[in-house]
């Protein structure tokens, strides 16, 4: 048998107070876990209080759900898994190293059982073994039970052997490890941290000797866009709970629902409604303080406010807005066009050019496809000011939209050069966003043949067609204009790249802030603008690699490059005859 664990009705449990987690058929091993998470004391609060006073209601339900999802007599656990996405302050490192590894150490019957408790931050892990250590030596017949081996963070019951270990966690130590039970905090961290998901593979088979064995994971949401492991872990934990797949894993998601994370009036941003993901309001978490540091943040600039509304509310990032951000990436995500395939920008547009940047062995390689549609779309411009410094009032205008789609490449060799970004990369992969190329060369004969189906298209125009980095423009120019594609060189353009960009870029930041530009939504492309730093001179803004560091900004160079054409105005080509599409 196997127990449907959806919680289509979260939203309204929270609202009302109560952990989002489904009505369950728990066996009486929950309610005597929860007696017994119930009498440990925390040793860093005043008073030493017990839980059964302290802790938060939502714990509780926790301990009970995975506790009394297992059932002793058959050896049968209808719960494998924990997921469980709680935001700062809400004492989960605290609960969740007492009431799910200490409380199972207590109650496990197996001889010489391995615990695992692990957080990717060595201050999180110590932390979490202070808390054990701290109630242990607080309860007389726990520290008879109970050898604290304080010098290797190890706790051993003395009757039956089983051992607790707290560690940071390292996917070479990690790996290989059979466990009974395991806890994994901050699993946003291992987002970011190459072959996480393999030593959490091995993980779960280090599980499969023990029918009791479970896995929990325990995290806030990530100060950047998910990524990874993590990602992975919380798409499958949100399709548990609404119904959208089966599995043994527990989803206890305190989160918006999306339509609040990304209404524009930000109804996440109200006080009133923070209690729905704030479990622990009146204990840990204070609300009055919450709003002052909220309001502290939100004076620094929209970026501070997103990185604390992510790990204080748990609202999930799509575009980090670094310092020095470019001023288009606040208008970015509004401007992204559900559904916009290359096949359909081809369909729409009059004339298309492209933009190419990047392409180095630890690089990405970039492509902008850039279209002006054949119809005028009624949109509203906002107020802004033009060249002279005039005001000019918002008003509603009929334009012809420009229409963006973008690709990336990469050689295999940077998921070993660059580690730091190598989970999000295969996150893009995934995605069909980035394409990863055994052999250099494969990158530009793949960007030839999308440029060739414009071309064959009827779409691209006789001058001024491709624009590509002046410091790049050799292999580009090689493979385009080689006899079996037919490209003319003098379709293709070096752009000069620095301040003289300014005009592009600042042409971008109209045409998005007015949705005159809009795009296909690419996680990809939110990751490249939230990347991108801009530099002011004078009246110049410049938006290099040198400036935005190590980070990946090769598409977004792309679609500068593009616009730069795309300025100049390209007049339509007549379509011809009717093509197939074939994307490489």
């Amino acid at each position: 048998m196997t127990w449907n664990l959806a919680c289509p009705d979260w939203e309204q449990r929270m609202r009302a107070g109560r952990a989002p987690i489904t009505d369950l058929p728990l066996t009486s091993h929950g309610d005597r876990a929860v007696a017994v998470y119930d009498r440990l004391r925390l040793s860093d609060v005043d008073g030493t209080p017990a839980l059964a006073d302290a802790s938060g209601a939502w714990f509780r339900e926790i301990v009970r759900a995975m506790f009394g999802g297992y059932d002793p007599v058959t050896r049968t656990r209808y719960i494998r898994e924990l997921f469980a996405l709680v935001p700062k302050k809400n004492s989960k490192t605290t609960y969740g190293a007492l009431g799910l590894m200490l409380v199972a150490l207590l109650l496990n019957q197996r001889p010489r059982a391995p615990f695992l408790m692990t957080a990717p931050v060595q201050d999180v892990a110590d932390m979490a073994f202070a808390s054990v250590e701290g109630a242990i030596a607080l309860d007389p017949v726990l520290e008879k039970k109970l050898w604290v081996r304080g010098h290797l963070k190890e706790i051993i019951h003395r009757e039956t052997k089983a051992k607790l270990e707290i560690i940071t966690f390292d996917p070479k130590v990690v790996t290989g490890k059979k466990v009974v039970g395991a806890l994994i905090d901050e699993v946003h961290v291992l987002g970011k941290m190459a072959r996480a998901d393999k030593a959490l593979l091995q993980l779960r088979g280090g599980m499969q000797p023990f029918p009791e064995a479970f896995l929990a994971m325990i995290t806030t949401q990530s100060d950047e866009t998910p990524a990874g492991v993590f990602k992975d872990e919380l798409q499958k934990a949100r399709e548990i709970r609404d119904g959208k797949r089966a599995g043994t894993m527990l989803p206890v998601l305190y989160e918006f629902p999306q339509e609040m994370q990304q209404d524009k009036q930000k109804p996440w941003r109200d006080p009133v409604n923070w209690p729905m993901v704030t479990p622990n309001l009146g204990l840990s978490v204070d609300l009055p303080r919450l709003i002052a540091e909220c309001l502290d943040e939100e004076a620094k600039g929209e970026g501070q406010l997103r990185t604390w509304a992510s790990q204080h509310l748990n609202i999930q990032i799509g575009l980090a807005l670094m310092a020095n951000a470019w001023a288009g990436a606040a208008f970015w995500e509004a401007a992204g066009e559900v559904g916009l395939t290359f096949e359909s920008l081809l369909e729409r547009s009059e004339v298309v050019v492209a933009g190419i940047d990047g392409g180095g062995l630890d690089d990405l390689l970039g492509l902008c496809v850039l279209g002006r549609e054949r119809v005028e779309t009624e949109m509203l411009v906002p107020a802004h000011h033009d060249e002279t410094g005039t005001l000019v009032p918002e008003q509603t205008v009929r334009r012809k939209r420009w229409l963006a789609w973008h690709r990336a490449w990469a050689h295999k060799i940077v998921l070993e050069r660059r580690q730091d970004i190598a989970p999000r990369l295969l996150d893009f992969v995934k995605d069909g966003d980035l394409v990863l190329v055994p052999e250099p060369g494969d990158d530009v004969r793949a960007v030839a043949e999308l440029i060739c189906q414009v071309r064959d298209a009827g779409l691209l125009p006789e001058k001024n067609a491709i624009g590509v980095d002046a410091a790049g423009i050799g292999d580009i120019l090689d493979e385009l204009t080689a006899d079996h594609r037919g490209i003319q060189a003098e379709q293709i353009i070096g752009i000069s790249q620095g301040w003289r960009l300014t005009g592009a870029i600042k042409s971008t930041e109209r045409k998005l802030a007015g949705r005159q530009l809009v795009h296909a939504g690419m996680p990809l492309m939110a990751w490249s603008v939230g990347n991108a730093k801009a530099e002011a001179k004078g009246n110049a803004t410049s938006i290099t690699k040198q400036i935005s560091g190590t980070a990946k900004i090769d598409p977004l160079m792309a679609t500068f490059d593009a616009v730069s054409l795309m300025a100049l105005n390209p007049a339509a080509m007549v379509i011809g005859e009717d093509y197939e599409l074939t994307v490489a």
